[in-house]
């Protein structure tokens, strides 16, 4: 593109920059990153069989969790096809990167609306144990999940209609081996003005919306927690929380990383920022159901039986 300003009907491909300074580690990473894929896809399809299977499971935090691994096995196939073609094909087209770009934002918003409704499921549970099952009926949790998904598309359907209008004129070179906005509204030649305030704004009103309540979730689900006389009481109902909290965390930290090394690391290598959003969109999708197969007694036995044939 090199300085020609170009509209989005009649731009070259971008390049995908794939793995700056590991160019000698191709065949290592490829087989790498489709174990990754093997693990993430096969587990979370796991989890969505088991739940479907074991009766015990038809319950309204279990339906989230089945939520949360279709959300994840659309991460998962929504970064396949660039992810694995940056090492032998690197080019893409601008209509493929806006269908990308959108799937994997959208999945990402989603992630976070799930583990808000996932976070109200426990503060019911813990808080008013009494009405648990008058308020998280099967009419509620369709419409709670119902509720996430268009959330998700109403934020991230803009997007590829506030870039089409754009002119592009900076080199094509991408700097991830797949389609993320802030990776390519660096490369307009015209005012992003409008671009950056929704952009901030989506992140803000999603995100950081989020996060609040779900701390705040938290927060109550401590105080009723800490008014349990008994000490073993009082674990084994934190317990019920382990899985959450720790989905939480492995979603929100390193999309936190991700933002502070964009903003503040710019001198840092390549590899760094390339690393650091591999792990936000690999990690949640592949430990996910891990986590709540360890934790969860129903899941690791059926999954155990499944695997192995047995049961402990």
């Amino acid at each position: 593109m090199g300085g020609k300003p170009h509209n989005s009907s009649d731009l070259p491909p971008f390049t995908l920059s794939g793995f700056p300074g590991l160019e000698t580690s191709q065949h290592w990473m490829f087989l790498l990153f489709g174990i990754l894929y093997i693990v993430s896809i096969v587990g979370n399809a796991l989890i969505l069989f088991i739940i479907k299977e074991v009766q015990s499971l038809h319950k309204p935090m279990y339906y989230f969790l089945s939520l949360l691994s279709v959300n994840d096995l659309g991460v998962s196939f929504s970064t396949l096809p660039t992810v694995l073609a940056t090492f032998c094909l690197r080019e893409i087209g601008f209509d493929s990167y806006m269908a990308q770009m959108f799937f994997i934002h959208l999945f990402s918003f989603m992630e976070s609306g799930v583990l808000l409704v996932m976070s109200f499921d426990r503060y019911v549970a813990i808080c008013n144990p009494l009405r648990y099952a008058t308020v998280l009926t099967d009419t509620c949790v369709v419409r709670l999940g119902i509720a996430v998904v268009i959330r998700g598309f109403c934020m991230v359907f803009p997007l590829p209609f506030l870039l089409k209008r754009l002119s592009f004129c900076k080199a094509n070179v991408l700097s991830h081996p797949y389609c993320l906005h802030p990776d390519l509204i660096r490369l307009p030649c015209g005012d992003i003005t409008i671009n950056n305030i929704f952009g901030q704004f989506i992140v803000i009103s999603n995100f950081g919306l989020d996060s609040a309540l779900i701390l705040l979730s938290y927060m109550l689900i401590l105080r009723s927690v800490l008014a349990i006389a008994s000490r073993e009481e009082r674990l084994k109902t934190l317990n019920t929380c382990v899985s959450h909290m720790c989905a939480v965390l492995m979603f929100f930290v390193p999309m936190v990383g991700v933002s502070m090394a964009a903003r503040y690391g710019r001198h840092a290598p390549q590899y760094v920022h390339t690393l650091m959003s591999l792990i936000y969109l690999f990690v949640p999708p592949m430990l996910n159901p891990v986590i709540y197969s360890i934790k969860t007694k129903e899941i690791r036995q059926r999954l155990c039986k499944i695997l192995l044939g047995t049961r402990f």
